[in-house]
C-alpha cells in the first residue's frame, strides 16, 4: 500500500508533522553520506583558523551556542545574514610547512555565531578550537578547507 503525500500529512496531525521532519533530516543525512566523498565537487574553497573565546558573539551576545561554532569573514557575513547558518567544513590541506599533513579526514558541521572582522581575520571562517580540532591538527593554525552550506 502506498503512503500518502507528506504535504497531506502536514494537514492531518502533529505526529505526521514530526514524521515528515524526521524524513527530511534522514534524506539530508543520506544525501550527505553519498556526497561526502565528493565534497570538493560541490563545495566552496577557503581557509580556516581557530579561536578560543566564544562569548560575547555578534549574533547571540552572551548566549551559549555550544562549541561547534564559527565566525564568518566579511565574504560570508552578508551584514549579519550569516548568523545561524550551518556549514559543513572539511580540511583539504596545509597552508604552511609547519604541519605538512594537518587534515584528519573528518568533516564538522558548525553554526555561524560571530563576525571575524578584518584585518585580524586570517581565514574564510574562524572555527572554534573544538571544531578545528575535529578536522585538523591545531598546531597547523591555518588550513585550506572546503565548505558547503
Amino acid at each position: 500500500m502506498r503512503e500518502s503525500c507528506p504535504s497531506n500529512n502536514l494537514r492531518t496531525n502533529n505526529k505526521s508533522v514530526r514524521n515528515v521532519g524526521f524524513r527530511l533530516e534522514w534524506f539530508r543525512s543520506t544525501i550527505y553520506t553519498f556526497l561526502k566523498p565528493c565534497l570538493g565537487c560541490i563545495a566552496n574553497a577557503g581557509t580556516a583558523t581557530y579561536y578560543t573565546t566564544y562569548v560575547p558573539s555578534a549574533c547571540y551576545g552572551y548566549s551559549d551556542e555550544g562549541v561547534m561554532i564559527g565566525a564568518a569573514s566579511d565574504s560570508l557575513w552578508e551584514n549579519g545574514a550569516a548568523c545561524g547558518r550551518m556549514y559543513t567544513v572539511q580540511c583539504t590541506g596545509p597552508t604552511n610547512q609547519g604541519v605538512p599533513q594537518p587534515c584528519r579526514g573528518n568533516t564538522v558541521t558548525i553554526k555561524i555565531v560571530d563576525l571575524c572582522p578584518p584585518p585580524g581575520c586570517q581565514g574564510t571562517v574562524d572555527l572554534s578550537q573544538e571544531a578545528f580540532s575535529t578536522i585538523a591538527d591545531p598546531a597547523a593554525g591555518k588550513i585550506y578547507i572546503d565548505y558547503i552550506p
